[in-house]
């Protein structure tokens, strides 16, 4: 492997914050870029560079000497993205596109896009596939699927591999507790009750450790993993995921009405035919989350909640 220097936007997140300590500890290079609204977690290394700065600047990022693009900088979630839905066509979209025209005119030769598998709306198929329409429904996803379509036309000048993950669970330095597993594991530890609206409802996850090792290997194989890519591997109901919390916590499972019935199924087969293996699952984020809280590692923080944090110091 030849040792690269790796822009990574949104590096300061909830993903970044895992994939950049990976990224440095395999030789490469990291500028990690981010504007922190979530503090910054990454802990200090001689080849990282942290820029503290707003992705919207495209002139206030630098790329010489940078090999590859990882971007992973977005507006995140649908509640977050409904916010206020200006901040989030110029995040998720305009940013990303002005992003994609700097890095071809500097000759950039791959860019790895971090989209979302809710790009696709509400499917009535059992195996939600790459080759089926997007209709995205909340100002989030439609700004994925801009941003895809922006990044498919630089194909033909770098190795554009766009990846859209599912609901990704697990333990990060830079927490999110606002995700399903995350929240339901942390209300089983801290409340001894599990709320759930609905429980019916469907969702795709992935190990945050599968999604930023998936990263890494889109880095090391441009030819062979390009194009886009569903990753999610594991299609459970919520209830499900309470009731697997509850095998590892005693407590009570409180079910109330949901006005959002959605349900998202995503199929990877095409990932995995790539030679690509996920390694862990839902069932090892909810032991993780567990152990660390137990060991004082993981705290209830205000900050580990994008919508709550943001209304109160964003914007």
């Amino acid at each position: 492997m030849n040792p690269k220097t790796i822009l990574v936007t949104g590096a300061t997140g909830y993903k970044g914050t895992v994939l950049v300590p990976k990224l440095l500890a395999l030789g490469h290079s990291v500028i990690a870029f981010d504007i922190q609204w979530f503090g910054n977690f990454l802990p200090p290394h001689k080849n990282i560079t942290v820029i503290k700065g707003d992705v919207r600047d495209t002139d206030t990022i630098n790329l010489d000497g940078v090999d590859s693009i990882i971007h992973l900088a977005s507006i995140a979630n649908d509640p977050c993205g409904d916010l206020n839905p200006k901040l989030t066509w110029e995040v998720s979209a305009l940013a990303t596109m002005r992003l994609a025209d700097k890095a071809k005119r500097c000759g950039i030769k791959q860019f790895i896009y971090a989209s979302s598998g809710s790009v696709y709306g509400v499917k009535d198929e059992e195996q939600v596939t790459e080759d089926l329409t997007l209709e995205p429904i909340s100002e989030y996803n439609k700004t994925k699927m801009v941003a895809e379509r922006v990044l498919l036309s630089y194909a033909d000048d770098m190795a554009v591999q766009i990846v859209r993950p599912a609901t990704v669970c697990g333990l990060s330095k830079r927490m999110r507790l606002d995700v399903s597993v995350n929240m339901l594991t942390m209300q089983a530890l801290k409340n001894g009750k599990i709320t759930v609206f609905g429980g019916d409802q469907v969702r795709p996850n992935i190990h945050i450790d599968d999604i930023t090792d998936l990263y890494i290997y889109m880095l090391d194989n441009p030819e062979k993993v390009s194009g886009i890519f569903n990753a999610g591997f594991e299609n459970i109901s919520i209830m499900d995921i309470a009731k697997m919390v509850q095998a590892k916590i005693a407590c009570e499972i409180e079910v109330t009405p949901s006005n959002d019935p959605r349900c998202y199924r995503i199929n990877s087969d095409k990932l995995l035919s790539t030679g690509f293996t996920p390694n862990k699952s839902v069932d090892t984020a909810i032991s993780e989350i567990i152990a660390a809280y137990k060991q004082g590692l993981l705290k209830d923080e205000d900050h580990f909640y994008n919508l709550k944090w943001m209304q109160r110091e964003v914007l």
